[in-house]
């Protein structure tokens, strides 16, 4: 018979000893690489620091402040100055206000919907509507706003507005072609490995250029879509492919007992997918999905090859095309890193959370 051990409360100070020598300073090798790691990131550190921080210069002190430095610390004035033209791009400057509106908008889109009293499907999609309208209205103008084309878009609304909708729009739609390439009728089944297999076997460029030059080429003469429309659609249906596999893999994962199970209740396909399936292979693949999504995000930056005015081309082109500004592209390109991070760090917390509280009925 066995006998129950206590069970013994350490203090938080032993707990991290412990993880310590557990994990870094296991063996003589450990102990030495650990040293030596720790002193590296240290002196880098300390580098980087005095660079970014120490001999910096901040606010709007001017370029001749920067030049003084002569590359001896960072030149954040060059942020403070080009701003509005890294976040806005080529918007009219005094509109401004509108993109600036917008983001905000579409961030608490994003996060009302990340609530989970938001997550009933009319909730869900009055917020959604209601919100793109007002977004579009914002963006486009009229109805008392001055109208500006989509060919004055860019910076940070636009990468914004890709990723969001290109993913949003995209996850039914993979999701369908995951039900469809394991569907038992051939042809749905073929269609959708067609697909999928097509798409996932050229790279983004192409399908933008495709989209964007080649599709105008097939229209009848005199018919056109707008430039930023026919990239989000190609984004779509790009994200769409990728989805789908990333659904398959976790239909896949569900033993076939659930099937079963569905089966015995006397629930047809849908409602079986809809009710039983679905719910659980999604919950299975939130690391995955969001992976898909952070890689969405940051690969929005390719529609500058069509010539969209995405956050990273102006950033970029705000500083190079200043002559006097010109040599601090450095310090913008870590802005945009910076702005980049921030949202995909909140996505990864998000999934990290999200993925507990779907998992709350497996904790012992």
């Amino acid at each position: 018979m066995s006998t129950l051990r206590p069970v013994v409360h350490r203090a938080p100070s032993e707990r991290v000893l412990a993880w310590l020598r557990a994990n870094l300073f296991s063996s003589p090798a450990n102990t030495v690489t650990t040293v030596l790691v720790v002193a590296l990131i240290a002196w880098l550190g300390g580098r980087f620091a005095e660079w970014a921080v120490l001999d910096a210069v901040w606010g709007k002190a001017g370029v001749a402040a920067c030049n003084a430095l002569a590359g001896e610390g960072a030149c954040w004035a060059v942020v403070a100055e080009k701003w509005r033209q890294m976040l806005f791009g080529i918007y009219p400057p005094a509109e401004q206000w509108r993109p600036a509106a917008a983001v905000v908008l579409l961030c608490a889109m994003l996060v009302v919907s990340a609530m989970r009293g938001f997550w009933r499907p009319w909730r869900f999609a009055g917020v959604w509507i209601v919100g793109t309208a007002i977004c579009a209205w914002l963006m486009g103008g009229g109805l008392g706003l001055a109208r500006v084309e989509t060919a004055q878009w860019g910076g940070l609304p636009i990468t914004l507005m890709l990723a969001v909708y290109g993913t949003f729009l995209a996850f039914p739609l993979g999701v369908l072609l995951a039900l469809g390439r394991r569907s038992q009728l051939p042809i749905i089944r073929s269609v959708s490995i067609a697909y999928i297999e097509l798409v996932r076997g050229v790279p983004l460029i192409t399908v933008l250029f495709m989209a964007s030059i080649m599709f105008a080429l097939f229209l009848p003469e005199g018919i056109s879509f707008d430039k930023l429309l026919r990239a989000q659609v190609a984004i779509v249906l790009f994200n769409a492919a990728y989805i789908a596999e990333v659904v398959r893999g976790g239909l896949q994962a569900l033993p076939r007992g659930q099937y079963e199970a569905a089966d015995a209740l006397g629930l047809g396909y849908w409602k079986t997918q809809l009710l039983v399936i679905l719910p659980q292979a999604l919950r299975i693949t939130i690391p995955a999905q969001v992976n898909s999504f952070i890689d969405n995000f940051k690969d929005t930056s390719l529609v500058i090859i069509v010539s969209i005015f995405d956050f990273l081309y102006a950033v970029k082109q705000s500083v190079v095309s200043d002559l006097d500004w010109r040599h601090y592209f450095i310090e913008g390109y870590l802005f945009a890193m910076a702005i980049y991070w921030v949202f995909c760090y909140a996505m990864s917390r998000y999934s990290q959370w999200l993925e507990r509280h779907l998992n709350r009925d497996r904790r012992s």
